[in-house]
């Protein structure tokens, strides 16, 4: 599975303003490398929780097989179109009797083939996500993405590489947090 963000969601200025308060920081000289600080923080929300934390147009790459494939990112809202992708990367858009799609009550997406393909792989477009915006967020993201967005700020300069979140971002993420048994 290769998934790509089609395109980035849109923050808003709560956001930055909720960063620049945590830090202390008045003058506007600094928030490119804030904002940017945010999406950073916001990518490894996902990776931490296993959810996509604000809505956003998405698209992942699945074998072109007949058997249900689950898509990996979650939640997902709707999956908005299919397509075939020949080996030198062409893409064509596949009827909707070609294949069956399936949104089951937890926001996870399935989809099968429902007839033989040529080509080997097919890309499946979808919007998913928890929120909508910044501000529709729960709480307790919220603040983690705040709190880990000025520890990178804060460290920016040392040499302290981290693994994981801090342990206060951690407590607030954790109840989030969608685990797999394997």
């Amino acid at each position: 599975m290769k998934r790509a963000i089609i395109a980035p969601p849109t923050l808003a200025p709560t956001a930055l303003a909720e960063l620049k308060a945590w830090l202390g920081i008045s003058t506007s000289r600094d928030d490119a490398e804030l904002t940017g600080l945010i999406r950073t923080a916001l990518e490894l929300c996902e990776g931490f929780i296993g959810t996509l934390p604000l809505v956003s147009p998405c698209e992942e790459v699945l074998p072109a097989i007949g058997d249900w494939q689950a898509l990996a990112t979650w939640p997902v809202k709707a999956i908005t179109g299919v397509s075939a992708v020949a080996l030198d990367g062409t893409r064509t858009a596949l009827a909707a009797s070609d294949y069956e799609i399936d949104i089951d009550a937890e926001g996870g997406g399935r989809l099968r083939l429902t007839r033989p393909l040529d080509q080997t792989r097919v890309a499946v477009r979808f919007t998913a996500g928890l929120a909508e915006g910044w501000d529709t967020l729960p709480d307790a993201i919220q603040q983690g993405l705040v709190r880990w967005a000025a520890h990178q700020h804060r460290t920016r300069d040392s040499d302290k590489a981290m693994a994981g979140p801090p342990a206060s971002v951690a407590a607030l993420w954790r109840p989030w947090r969608r685990m797999r048994l394997a």
